[in-house]
């Protein structure tokens, strides 16, 4: 799994570093979010997305790209 390489010791990222990390615009996070292909966390009033959400997603992304979809991720 990616995971290793996405959290380099970090678990939770803000909204904007995940905007970094996926080189996408706050309405690519937020509709990834709203269709559950991304998944966060609320603690407080702070939204956080787990890095083992991302590192879901971009495996989502290139079983997609390859035609393996067997497999459903976030």
């Amino acid at each position: 799994m990616m995971e290793g390489a996405v959290l380099a010791g970090r678990v939770l990222y803000n909204v904007p570093e995940a905007m970094e990390l996926l080189n996408l615009s706050r309405t690519q996070i937020y509709e990834l979010i709203r269709s559950r292909r991304l998944l966060t966390v609320t603690p407080g009033r702070r939204r956080l997305v787990p890095a083992a959400s991302i590192a879901t997603y971009v495996e989502l992304l290139i079983r997609e790209s390859t035609g393996d979809d067997r497999g459903h991720a976030a």
